[in-house]
């Protein structure tokens, strides 16, 4: 079985992540950006696939995260507020022997402020993001407690008539929901369940064959992540597609949703002595 020890180097990771971003025309989202990365440095999916220490998303998924991170305080890329990231110009700009730098320079940048920088190979000492707790904090719900979330995302999402069966041996189907857009109303299947790692093609291929006759889209929710080959296998030609939701994405709807997830805003306070002065 493959480990951590079988991941490039972090370092390897930059050059790829931002020719994706350079190949899709300047800005990609991260489930792009995961993907290019993958087939440009021809990573297989067991590879791919090796879990991070939480279980909720794969060791793969977390160091790209960490590249952006660096990427964005060498001030090379940005993201706005729908997880679109971006190059800037000195991004366009920047070679491949500079961007296996970055790593260093950032690390020397935090040193210089007395701060403790991140390294990848002493996990235990990065402060989890929100994204982290949050999917920390789903991995310990129990199932039923899971669906029930679910459940609320999709009626704070515009789904009615939403119904968790909780019934097991039905083709992995947990509900069924109505979307209404416009004028027009979708029946959805969907499943919801706290996966630990990735998510096969075999889970998306079983799901769609117990919706099929039965509702016109389906869903597959889940605290997880996708293998690139369900993903493909989702969007499958001549299939009736199916969506899917990974723990990113949940954190990023719990998170517009305000369901357990707050923003906290800061108050900047700024004195205009012109005003005083001319007075």
């Amino acid at each position: 079985m493959p480990d951590k020890s079988d991941l490039p180097s972090f370092e390897k990771y930059f050059p790829p992540t931002v020719q994706s971003m350079k190949q899709r025309g300047g800005s990609v989202t991260i489930e792009e950006l995961e993907e290019d990365v993958a087939k440009i440095m021809n990573l297989p999916e067991p590879i791919l696939a090796i879990p991070h220490k939480t279980g909720t998303r794969s060791q793969f998924q977390y160091e790209l995260a960490w590249v952006r991170t660096y990427l964005k305080k060498a001030g090379l890329a940005e993201n706005s507020a729908r997880g679109v990231w971006s190059l800037t110009d000195a991004g366009e700009k920047i070679s491949d022997k500079e961007l296996l730098l970055i790593p260093k320079k950032v690390r020397w940048a935090r040193k210089a402020k007395d701060q403790e920088p991140p390294h990848l190979d002493n996990e235990e000492a990065i402060e989890p993001d929100w994204q982290e707790q949050t999917l920390s904090a789903l991995a310990t719900m129990k199932p039923d407690a899971f669906e029930r979330l679910s459940q609320r995302i999709l009626r704070e999402s515009g789904f009615t008539r939403v119904q968790v069966s909780g019934r097991s041996g039905d083709g992995g189907i947990d509900g069924i929901g109505v979307l209404r857009v416009n004028l027009v109303s979708f029946h959805v299947l969907f499943q919801c369940k706290r996966w630990k790692g990735s998510v096969g093609a075999s889970v998306v291929r079983d799901f769609r064959g117990a919706m099929v006759g039965r509702a016109d889209k389906g869903l597959i929710i889940t605290t997880g992540t996708f293998t690139a080959d369900a993903r493909r296998e989702a969007t499958r030609d001549g299939a009736p597609a199916i969506d899917l939701v990974d723990g990113e994405v949940i954190c990023g709807l719990l998170k517009d949703l305000k369901l357990g997830v707050t923003v906290t805003l800061v108050e900047e306070v700024q004195v205009d002595p012109h005003f005083f002065s001319s007075i």
